[in-house]
């Protein structure tokens, strides 16, 4: 009796899987990118399914990354189930990069608007990486980045943003705890400006903005990436915000909220 042949395992099956929230411009662009350059094939989480497979498809010529697209609104309970039923088949890293702010004044923002903000930037963040861990702690690793935002540590860039990204960096500060020892890692991502569509889309003025508060995408995710090889569970890129945070915790709550007010417009944004 011969022994049948062992066919060869096909390199394709071999790529790690990466779901990133909010690839289709500025910072989740930037890590879809990076993660299929370093190998990675993609499951695209978005609500526009035309700029999804337009991105697949830059994904697949530049660098031979094969996409999932789930066209989803994580603002709703349906859109989170979608991608939940994805991760719980298991992926090797998570990027909760999906989030938005707005313009205008708590107090005469739209509530079902405010609601969709919390959903987007709290919610969706503690479901998916619910929903991410089981598979990444049987595996002994995996890797989730939580994009939160330096107003996450110096409150007063709007109320209800600032508090959203806030719970991010207290939750991934927390749930790294949980997970020592388990070969899976947790960040909160914490940068400042950066130069995407972000506040174009949230109709808030960033004209007054100092140049040299501004990041680029590449120097946010590189510096994510570096962190994470360094075991760094608070990532922030960029030395004038390391110095930011740095100064932030030495002064009184008062002369902070004073501060970033000056410095990142606390009014007209929640």
């Amino acid at each position: 009796m011969t022994a049948e042949p062992i066919e060869p395992v096909s390199p394709r099956k071999l790529r790690p899987v990466a779901l990133v929230t909010g690839p289709t411009s500025g910072l989740g662009a930037g890590y879809a990118r990076h993660l299929a350059a370093r190998g990675y094939d993609l499951v695209l989480v978005a609500r526009n399914e035309l700029k999804l497979r337009s991105l697949a498809d830059d994904l697949r010529l530049g660098f031979g990354a094969d996409s999932e697209i789930i066209a989803a609104d994580l603002a709703t309970q349906q859109g989170r189930d979608l991608v939940i039923d994805r991760l719980g088949r298991g992926v090797e890293f998570l990027v909760n990069n999906a989030g938005f702010g707005t313009s205008g004044e708590f107090w005469t923002a739209p509530t079902e608007l405010l609601q969709a903000q919390l959903d987007v930037n709290v919610t969706a963040v503690m479901q998916l990486t619910r929903a991410a861990l089981p598979s990444m702690v049987a595996a002994a690793k995996g890797t989730v980045v939580n994009v939160a935002s330096v107003a996450g540590l110096l409150a007063g860039r709007g109320s209800t943003y600032s508090a959203s990204k806030a719970y991010v960096v207290s939750f991934s500060e927390g749930l790294s705890g949980g997970l020592a020892g388990t070969g899976v890692q947790v960040q909160a991502l914490c940068p400042g400006f950066i130069r995407t569509e972000f506040h174009e889309r949230a109709g808030i003025e960033m004209s007054t903005i100092p140049r040299f508060m501004w990041l680029n995408v590449e120097q946010v995710v590189h510096a994510s990436m570096s962190d994470l090889s360094k075991g760094k569970v608070i990532s922030v890129p960029g030395a004038q915000y390391k110095l930011l945070t740095a100064v932030g915790t030495k002064i009184p709550k008062s002369a902070v909220r004073k501060l970033t007010n000056v410095v990142g417009r606390g009014r007209g944004r929640t």
